[in-house]
């Protein structure tokens, strides 16, 4: 498969000089129409069961952003062979999903169909964020556009047969969609509703309640409103979304302030710094460390000053300092804060091989692997999902719950969990040293090492990382550099 044209000879390139799709990674007007895109992808029964069981959105948005975002840039690199590489990822990963909704309808996540539709909301949000923004696209400017969104599905499908080919004729498949396909579904009202309600705070305002519940009051109804204002109305008709008065004049003016960055000098908002900024955790070795350690202590005076001024219920709990609260090997941690945090990855409140896969998922994305550890990987987590689900599953319902994980928590640790640690190990190791060196653990940690260098010799050792590992997911103890990658938000 080739990812560098479309499907057919006539169609343009993928990556042209300076295509319009890229301008907008950097644009902050993308923020909100990449939101407005999720819920109508979330609104079709295929991706929103899919969505539902699978995606850690909930419990992890800040994660899944960055993942995304990072797919999106790989997608359009200039490199054509990084962008057939992220294609043959995507796939493995989306050949990974497949299942049934609540009302036992199959989902596939490889549909043709499904895929196309994803790529349709992309392109069709990108065109309306235009036009809510007082700067509409022009024709000859919206066809080259949509040949790239074409050539995108073309770089995963092998060809884009599955969109039209004529711009005129897309707008009536994307109406069509819209009216007899879409659906009120639980992914759609879940991202509309729980997630900006309940949204965790990034890295950066860990520790915070009282400042990050105070912002997101205020903001996550502000974002919920405009969104819904921005979707086609007989999708909000049909899925009873009530527009409420001045939600338009609201959503038009969030659009167009947006839309004002362009005047701002070029290179001053950088989406990938600022999504990493966002996601450094305080012990990080990354040089931005030092600025965001220098405001997350003045943030922190603000968040002291606010909880006095304003106490709140809820989820504010009382301040924390996560680079003293979570220091390696130091404070306990209950069963369960640790199936909350950890093992419930896609915040369903029951843990079963979505949240292991997700797991893997993840583990897979930092280390960026291929074939075949990415399998072995994926290999050695459903082993121990099997050997979890043996042990904890009392009830015989096919999942775990937070009572019967807490009631055989030692079961946690068994063979199959070492096995993990082991490939991960591997994994990690990339040049089959037996060790893993200061870059080798920066790769999966996003820091440099925090132990003790003159025992160590600069290294890290097969049974060290594995007693390590191990200590951490059985839930007994914090650990800096795993709740940094599999507790984050």
């Amino acid at each position: 498969m080739t990812t560098g044209t479309t499907g057919t000879a006539d169609e343009a390139p993928l990556l042209a000089t300076q295509p319009p799709f890229r301008a907008f990674f950097d644009d902050p007007r993308w923020a909100l129409a990449i939101i407005r895109a999720t819920v109508l992808e979330a609104a079709h029964p295929q991706i929103g069961a899919a969505l539902a069981d699978n995606s850690t959105f909930v419990a992890h948005p800040w994660r899944r952003l960055r993942n995304t975002f990072l797919s999106m840039r790989r997608m359009f690199d200039a490199d054509p062979a990084v962008r057939d590489r992220e294609a043959a990822r995507l796939n493995r990963l989306h050949a990974r999903m497949s299942g049934s909704d609540s009302r036992g309808r199959a989902y596939d996540a490889m549909d043709r169909a499904t895929r196309a539709w994803v790529v349709a909301t992309l392109f069709e949000s990108a065109v309306t964020m235009c036009r809510l923004s007082g700067q509409p696209l022009d024709q000859a400017t919206m066809e080259r556009l949509y040949g790239e969104y074409r050539a995108f599905l073309a770089a995963l499908d092998g060809d884009a047969g599955e969109l039209p080919e004529d711009l005129n004729d897309f707008w009536r498949y994307f109406d069509r969609v819209v009216e007899d396909e879409l659906e009120n579904t639980e992914a759609a009202r879940l991202i509309l509703y729980r997630l900006f309600d309940h949204l965790p705070a990034p890295a950066l305002l860990d520790g915070m309640p009282a400042l990050w519940a105070a912002g997101r009051a205020v903001v996550g109804p502000l974002l919920g409103a405009i969104t819904v204002a921005s979707l086609p109305e007989p999708y909000r008709r049909k899925a009873g979304l009530a527009e409420m008065p001045g939600t338009p004049t609201l959503m038009q003016g969030a659009y167009l302030a947006a839309g004002l960055t362009r005047f701002l000098p070029e290179g001053w908002i950088n989406a990938e710094t600022i999504i990493e900024t966002l996601s450094l955790s305080p012990d990080s070795d990354d040089p931005r460390a030092r600025t965001v350690t220098a405001l997350r202590a003045r943030m922190k005076q603000a968040s002291a000053l606010l909880r006095l001024l304003t106490p709140l219920s809820g989820d504010a709990g009382p301040e924390t300092d996560p680079a003293t609260s979570q220091a390696t090997g130091g404070g306990q941690r209950s069963a369960e804060e640790f199936f909350r945090q950890v093992l419930d990855q896609t915040g369903d409140g029951y843990l079963d091989w979505p949240d292991l896969a997700a797991m893997a998922r993840e583990l897979a994305t930092r280390l960026d692997l291929d074939e075949p550890q990415e399998t072995r990987l994926y290999d050695a987590f459903a082993a121990w999902w099997r050997e979890l689900q043996a042990a904890l599953d009392t009830d015989g319902d096919g999942r775990v719950s937070a009572d019967e994980y807490a009631a055989a928590v030692p079961s946690l640790a068994g063979p199959a969990l070492i096995r993990v640690a082991e490939v991960l190990f591997d994994a990690t190791d990339k040049d089959g040293s037996g060790t893993i060196n200061a870059e080798e653990h920066r790769a999966l940690f996003r820091t440099a090492f925090h132990r003790d260098l003159t025992i160590t010799d600069g290294t890290y050792d097969r049974s060290a990382f594995v007693g390590d590992f191990l200590t951490f997911m059985a839930g007994r103890r914090r650990n800096t550099a795993y709740d940094a990658l599999l507790a984050d938000a």
